[in-house]
């Protein structure tokens, strides 16, 4: 019997080489060395790391793209101002516009590997056009990108009364989780009160929780403490979210050990965005300035998932990015200090198998039984893969190939030297 695909000689992230892995019906058959059979094709990895799918845990897809629209550029580089542009842009944006865009960056995400994105989406307006189209989006993209959507009140839960009933509305139409800002309620009272109305909202209803939760610099937002509070109170373990987490970076140490022991007790995950945070934190400092991503290691140690988010990509409050969550892990390992081996591979795993757990997402993996979505990588294993952040030579959504890039090589002209340079060969330390 013919297979529909094998990939043959591949490296995976476990460390394990020379594996071949066998597809039939957009599932692995089989995963072992030197698999006994033949398919209608069959890929040579040639010793490179073939990875599952990268995933994003928090990302805006309402606002992509849409950087310098209206002449509307974020100069401060803070999080007010982007919040401002923000607010000032979302009621101009025509449906098709937000269609347009949202589909262009689901395309640029699969061509790099991310293939489930977990995507904000703002229902502050009235009309609700981000959810009635993101929606609409995440149908299109289905068959070759997860796409889960989280009703978010960018301006507040308690900045206008119609607010609560957007998010019934939204979910209605069809997103999935229930968001939240805290820190941004016009009290500190009211970001507690908020956490437990929209935490009993998702309890009622057996949704996920992902709440932007103390992104500040302000060590005396805790809003996370009340999180936590709340996914005891109410059962949620396993379920809540709590992204960003900025303010836990200027903690002092002994409230900060407190507030991961709680989070780590309410079996909280959290999401950290390394190139967001490390734009938009730390602007009011002079120096030293803040790095302001939260406490990756530090939460990583005592249990939590921890996951890493792109955030932004060309909008008010990021103007860079390119859907690459390498990029992501890239920052993450500088900024958070995490440059031994297991903290670059525990890095690798916060763009895979982490937020692909917190998202839920079914049958994820390079396991007998999953579904065939994978990744090969120009490079030999997940340290490689960080250092280098290289072409994805092939991507495959349920045994289909959805995108190739061809190899990057350099062809050099120099008396007595080779005449090209694989990056992926240069630098093996053999750890």
């Amino acid at each position: 019997m013919s297979l529909d695909l094998i990939v043959r000689n591949a490296a995976l992230a476990d460390g394990r080489a020379g594996i071949d892995l066998a597809v039939e019906g957009g599932r692995f058959v089989a995963i072992a060395p030197a698999v006994a059979a033949a398919a209608r094709r069959e890929i040579d990895a040639a010793g490179r790391l073939v990875t599952p799918p990268f995933v994003d845990a928090h990302f805006h897809l309402d606002a992509t793209l849409t950087l310098g629209l209206g002449g509307k550029v974020n100069e401060s580089g803070t999080l007010a101002e982007g919040i401002r542009l923000w607010s000032e842009l979302q009621p101009h944006l025509t449906a098709e516009a937000l269609r347009e865009r949202a589909l262009a960056y689901c395309d640029l995400a699969a061509s790099q590997g991310l293939l489930a994105i977990r995507s904000h989406v703002d229902v502050s307006d009235d009309a609700l056009t981000g959810a009635e189209v993101l929606v609409e989006v995440k149908r299109q993209v289905a068959p070759y990108l997860d796409l889960q959507l989280v009703a978010f009140p960018q301006m507040g839960y308690f900045s206008k009364p119609s607010v609560a009933e957007n998010i019934r509305r939204a979910l209605a139409l069809g997103v999935d989780a229930v968001g939240g800002i805290p820190h941004l309620e016009p009290t500190a009272e009211l970001g507690r009160d908020s956490i437990a109305a929209l935490c009993g909202i998702a309890a009622e209803r057996g949704l996920l929780v992902d709440m932007h939760c103390d992104e500040t610099d302000d060590p005396a937002s805790r809003q996370v403490e009340t999180l936590a509070y709340e996914t005891r109170r109410l059962g949620l373990s396993g379920r809540v979210t709590g992204s960003h987490l900025c303010s836990l970076h200027s903690m002092d140490n002994f409230y900060a050990a407190r507030l991961i022991g709680q989070i780590a007790a309410a079996g909280l995950a959290a999401v950290a965005n390394p190139l967001a945070n490390m734009v938009l934190q730390g602007r009011f400092d002079s120096y030293p300035k803040r790095r302001g991503m939260t406490r990756v290691p530090e939460l990583m140690a005592a249990g939590c998932a921890v996951a890493l988010g792109h955030d932004s990509v060309l909008d008010p409050w990021y103007p860079l990015g390119r859907a690459d969550m390498l990029d992501v892990a890239h920052m993450a390992v500088h900024a958070g200090h995490m440059t031994s081996q297991a903290g670059m591979r525990a890095c690798f795993a916060a763009v895979t198998e982490t937020p692909a757990r917190i998202l839920g997402l079914e049958r994820y993996g390079i396991a007998v039984g999953c579904h065939a979505d994978f990744v090969i990588l120009q490079a030999r294993d997940p340290v490689e893969a960080i250092r280098l952040r290289p072409a994805r030579l092939v991507v495959v959504r349920r045994g289909r190939v959805v995108a190739e890039t061809a190899p990057a090589v350099s062809r050099l002209s120099l008396a007595g030297r080779p005449d090209s340079v694989d990056p992926a060969t240069i630098g093996a330390i053999g750890l």
